[in-house]
């Protein structure tokens, strides 16, 4: 038989250790390199030598890939998806330390000397010598070193399921690979003959709130929506304000039933979503002048459970209303106060009916030259091209001003539970009498706190949920665009069980050895050869 590469926890902890020193932060060489050494690294099995065909890079953009690696029984269709990310986020906070922020073992070595000035509780894990701390080592090379752990035993063993492992790139900010990958997965179900069982994710076990030690399994994920806002006013110079209205005058409104709104609170099993926070507010001025800022954005962050982008839309646009409506009313009072005329009401619009206005004005040749000219623009994000393609409908567009523009910036992160299933719930009993050996306590939670890219499977909305979110995404089919289609094709139930970690996106980040490569390794081979049963029922 085989020699096995990754069994141990040694094995296991040299193979983490060699993933994050791949430096793969989003939008870097680095991350356009990874799925290369990982092919490479794969290909040393001795399984990938022999079924060559199994083993594929995908093109996911800017020069990153999606790498799948299929072990295949001969009398097996059912099929567990092994979903992982492999890029991170930027290393700057470790400061001077920073060469050694994708080198754990040295960098936890040299954090000994500096623990005076880590926060207590990074110090007191440190000084126990149960952590490993790096960019990486917990969000999340380690679930990757798991999976392949996993992979390779399957193929040494021959055991009687199908595994793919699937690990993709920008995860961080807009899961391009996810979203890339998603199409893949239909492909090859059909070219494989594979029947998709389970969608399984490693992402780190999170703390609910800062202290807690428990360890948890994520039974889905929540979701989320980026509502964004265009804010128009009417231009003037400041010398005679009057004779205008700020589009940070009507943004303040809206922001302030925005911010911590409970309309847009979710509740399901026992769970709630965080309330929504603006995450970016600013005036759209190129440059300082005596203009008055009359064009301004803001993007608000909304989590979801069971809504859909059609329900948050509707709750987005009343809000707007009676944002609008107050911001009428004191506008009203002080055209009154001042002996003035005003500049007329602020509107509601949503993008889509600016844009059947401005195409009725211009013509849908025009527009597509506006399109062209922002998309074309390297310096802007999916998130600015958004807000400025707005903007450049609204500005050939004025007799609609003053108002506020609704519509969403990506990405689009739909919520998937699976904490009904009854394989899924099986498993759950499974994994906490697993971790009941260990004297771990397995605490269930039934939305992973955390963007993950297990939002892309097991798609459960309608086609005119999607097609809201579509006509009013300003970027839609040029920089961005989701796979509903294919999504409502992964029909499988998902489960997220990984290592435990803390401050993932901090310079303290830190993954639990024990827990790592002891406890998490048992417990993911136990569940998969449970699925054994599943398949030979």
């Amino acid at each position: 038989m085989e020699q096995l590469k990754w069994a141990t926890p040694d094995q296991l902890r040299t193979l983490l250790c060699e993933l994050v020193s791949w430096e793969s932060r989003t939008f870097t060489e680095g991350e356009c390199a990874f799925a290369y050494k990982v092919e490479e690294k794969l290909r040393e099995l001795e399984y990938f030598n022999q079924h060559p065909q199994y083993l594929t890079l995908h093109d996911a953009g800017s020069g990153r890939n999606v790498v799948t690696a299929l072990y295949k029984h001969q009398e097996a269709k059912e099929t567990i998806v092994l979903i992982s990310h492999f890029d991170t986020v930027q290393t700057e906070e470790y400061g001077d330390l920073e060469p050694y922020a994708c080198q754990p073992e040295k960098l936890t070595a040299r954090l000994h000397s500096r623990k005076n000035e880590l926060p207590l509780d990074a110090r007191t894990d440190l000084e126990s010598g149960q952590y490993l701390f790096g960019r990486g080592t917990m969000d999340m090379k380690m679930g990757l070193a798991l999976h392949m752990a996993l992979l390779e035993k399957a193929t040494v063993e021959n055991w009687p399921i199908n595994l793919l492992l699937a690990t993709v790139p920008d995860e961080e900010v807009s899961s391009a690979g996810m979203r890339v990958c998603v199409k893949e997965l239909v492909k090859m179900k059909e070219t494989f003959d594979l029947s998709y069982v389970l969608f399984l994710n490693s992402e780190p076990s999170f703390s609910q709130k800062p202290g807690d030690e428990k360890r948890y399994i994520y039974t889905g994920t929540m979701g989320k929506i980026m509502p964004a806002a265009l804010f128009y006013g009417k231009e003037t110079h400041v010398g005679e304000s009057l004779s205008g209205i700020t589009a940070n005058y009507i943004a303040s409104y809206m922001t302030q039933l925005m911010e911590w709104n409970e309309a847009f609170r979710e509740i399901d099993l026992g769970e709630a979503t965080p309330l929504p926070v603006t995450l970016q507010q600013k005036d759209l001025q190129l440059q300082y002048s005596a203009q008055t800022p009359y064009r301004a954005a803001a993007l608000y962050n909304v989590f979801l459970m069971k809504r859909s982008a059609a329900d948050i839309m509707n709750v987005f646009e009343q809000v707007a209303n009676e944002a609008a409506n107050h911001c009428n009313k004191a506008y009203s009072e002080l055209c009154k106060r001042e002996h003035m005329q005003g500049v007329g009401s602020v509107k509601v619009l949503k993008y889509e009916e600016l844009l059947v206005h401005a195409e009725k004005k211009y013509g849908e040749a025009f527009i597509a030259n506006l399109k062209n000219e922002v998309e074309a623009n390297i310096q802007w994000d999916e998130r600015e091209k958004s807000i400025r393609l707005a903007d450049k409908l609204m500005t050939q567009c004025q007799e609609l001003a003053p108002a506020i523009i609704l519509l969403f910036a990506p990405p689009y992160y739909p919520a998937v539970n699976s904490s009904t299933d009854p394989h899924i719930k099986k498993s759950v009993t499974l994994l906490q009498k697993v971790a009941d050996t260990h004297q771990i306590e397995m605490n269930q939670i039934h939305y992973f706190n955390g963007i993950c890219d297990l939002s892309y499977v097991n798609y459960q909305g309608t086609t005119q949920d999607w097609e809201v979110f579509e006509r009013n995404t300003p970027v839609w089919g040029s920089c961005y665009s989701i796979p509903f289609e294919a999504m409502q094709e992964l029909q499988a139930p998902v489960l997220n069980v990984g290592p435990f970690g803390k401050d993932a996106h901090k310079k303290t980040e830190r993954l639990h050895i024990e827990s790592a490569f002891i406890q998490t390794p048992v417990m993911l081979e136990s569940l998969v050869k449970s699925l054994f049963q599943v398949v030979s029922a």
